[in-house]
């Protein structure tokens, strides 16, 4: 039923200033970062064609066609594969962009610096819409720090759990581009939980801080507020929780990757 009908917007830009990561390994862009041998962004970009669901990708970043060199020329010839010019969040980046032309919903929103992705976490994050007009793939510290637990994340505790993000965000309706421009305000806090809580109100923040409200819960508040359907997507992959910002998470990403290619 998804077969190709979901755009992935593929996010490869960094905030302004020396990226610390992309300045660690010699490159001008962190997306550009070789794990394992290959740049990141054309590790996420071969993952997401490779996904049933996605039929197209939007790479976005300030400059788009400085990524498409060296590991990531094959981008710049496939015809699956256009770019677009972000503009001053991301947030708003998406939100001007989904439902266009160059983005028809579906859409999914993933990262360059994902190169643990796999079509099955995808597959999983898309399964998990039903009626959402945003869904946010989330992943629990029970699984992740079953599997690594040294890893170092930032964590939204709630009741019942804790959470980290899956950089995976499922827009299916005009209605999620509302909850795009809400969420451009409070980009600047997305890596410290109770103030990002604390924009969608003291009380949502106060359940959330006594641990009284579980995260479905929170969005579902969150998602009134904002106008849309919104619920969390619980994805039973460890790896899907991690990102690379750093040297560390860069080590922890090659070391999975040597085990899967001996699996």
């Amino acid at each position: 039923m998804n077969q190709g009908r979901w755009t992935a917007i593929l996010l490869a830009g960094q905030r302004p200033g020396i990226d610390p990561l992309a300045q660690a390994f010699g490159e001008t862009w962190k997306a550009l970062v070789r794990v394992d041998g290959e740049a990141m962004l054309s590790r996420v970009a071969k993952t997401l064609l490779a996904s049933p669901s996605i039929g197209r990708i939007l790479v976005v970043a300030q400059q788009p066609e400085a990524l498409f060199a060296g590991d990531c020329a094959w981008l710049a010839d496939e015809p699956r594969v256009a770019t677009a010019v972000s503009t001053s969040g991301i947030a708003v980046s998406v939100a001007a962009l989904a439902g266009s032309a160059q983005a028809p919903w579906p859409v999914l929103v993933t990262t360059a610096d994902h190169p643990l992705l796999r079509p099955a976490m995808i597959e999983a994050a898309i399964a998990g819409t039903a009626n959402a007009d945003l869904a946010v793939g989330v992943v629990s510290s029970r699984t992740l720090l079953a599997a690594f637990p040294d890893n170092r994340r930032t964590w939204l505790k709630f009741r019942g759990a804790a959470w980290t993000g899956a950089n995976l965000f499922a827009l299916t309706s005009e209605r999620a581009r509302g909850a795009l421009l809400a969420w451009s305000e409070v980009e600047r806090d997305r890596k410290k939980a109770f103030k990002l809580i604390w924009h969608f109100g003291p009380l949502l923040a106060l359940r959330a801080a006594t641990r009284t409200i579980t995260l479905g819960a929170a969005l579902a508040k969150a998602g009134v507020r904002l106008g849309a359907i919104v619920r969390p997507v619980d994805l039973p992959f460890a790896e899907a929780g991690i990102d690379v910002d750093k040297p560390s998470d860069h080590t922890l990403a090659e070391r999975i990757l040597a085990v899967r290619k001996g699996a």
